[in-house]
């Protein structure tokens, strides 16, 4: 169900927005042996010519729910973690309508119902269209609770119309909404924290717009970081060539989507940052890095996650290690 991960660099993570809440259970139960019921909430809204943007609710944890299989009409488009709500479909048809639904699958393996279906229809193609909607104006927002935040936006101009609206937080592509949309409400966000949000438009040629001015607000409430910080952290040293590397594993945080880019510190300065291209590993994660040749050395080292909605989430204990040691 997952591919091999790789590292590379930079690469953004995902928000659940929704416009309901709500989890519909099977008859029997969700619990551990038995199907999970059908997702609820479940929206779509294309995103391009091409491409249509899926997202439903977030299951309870009793649930017991594992991943999710995304459907265009019977064909199995995606299978995504239990800790992802969103997924893009693309290589669609311009000007077609295509239904969605989507699956749960609990911890035992068993596939839960599809959700209702929802329908999108994609725009029609424009032909050599370089032209970028005007930057969308009148942002503002506030926060609404600890954990959401309400955004409002004026509505771009574009010569062949504005397909969907792309919302950033601290320059990670969090939700994106349908043309027609001005206003949204972000989840998922974190209590005591400061948010930076900007909205891009999009048009069927996927030409994006300037982003409009940025939205600064403050979620109420206190977030010490610890809920977010990288769990079981251990570091250890291996000699390769006669160079040394440093070996790192963790348990990523539980947070509201996938985490797929973590920072790491050297000695007090940061390091590299880790980013998986494709779908990150479940469960526990492991990284090597490069420190050099000399024996005896001492190196301090820990990291962090950069969470879904866009910020840093909070630093793993500081671990010691001496090379050749």
């Amino acid at each position: 169900m997952r591919r091999v991960p790789v590292p590379l660099a930079l690469v953004c993570g995902s928000l659940l927005l929704v416009g309901s809440c709500g989890w519909n259970r099977a008859d029997d139960g969700g619990g551990e042996g038995r199907a999970p019921g059908a997702p609820a909430g479940v929206t779509a809204a294309a995103g391009s010519a091409t491409s249509v943007h899926v997202m439903w609710n977030a299951a309870p944890e009793s649930s017991g729910v594992r991943g999710y299989e995304v459907y265009r009409g019977t064909t199995k488009v995606a299978e995504v973690p239990a800790s992802q709500h969103m997924v893009d479909v693309t290589r669609l048809r311009p000007s077609t309508m295509y239904a969605f639904t989507v699956r749960a699958r609990g911890a035992e393996g068993r596939l839960g119902p599809p959700s209702r279906a929802v329908r999108a229809r994609t725009p029609a193609a424009t032909a050599a269209d370089r032209s970028a909607p005007s930057r969308p104006g009148a942002t503002a927002g506030r926060a609404v609770s600890s954990r959401a935040a309400q955004l409002s936006w004026g509505a771009s101009r574009d010569d062949r119309g504005v397909v969907s609206y792309d919302v950033y937080q601290g320059g990670v592509k969090i939700h994106s909404v349908g043309g027609n949309q001005t206003a949204t409400v972000v989840t998922g966000l974190r209590p005591g924290s400061r948010y930076v949000f900007t909205v891009r438009a999009r048009d069927a040629a996927d030409n994006l717009s300037r982003a409009g001015a940025p939205v600064r607000l403050s979620t109420p409430g206190s977030d010490d970081g610890r809920s977010t910080a990288p769990t079981a952290f251990t570091a250890a040293t291996h000699r390769s060539g006669g160079a040394f590397s440093i070996d790192l594993a963790w348990d990523p945080p539980r947070a509201d989507g996938v985490i797929t880019e973590y920072q790491i510190q050297l000695d007090g300065t940061a390091a590299t940052s880790l980013v998986w291209g494709g779908t990150p590993p479940r469960g526990r994660a492991r990284h090597s890095f490069y420190v050099g040749t000399a024996v005896g050395e001492e190196h301090r080292v820990r990291l962090r996650a950069r969470l879904p909605d866009g910020t840093w989430g909070g630093w793993s204990a500081e671990r010691t290690v001496t090379t050749g040691g």
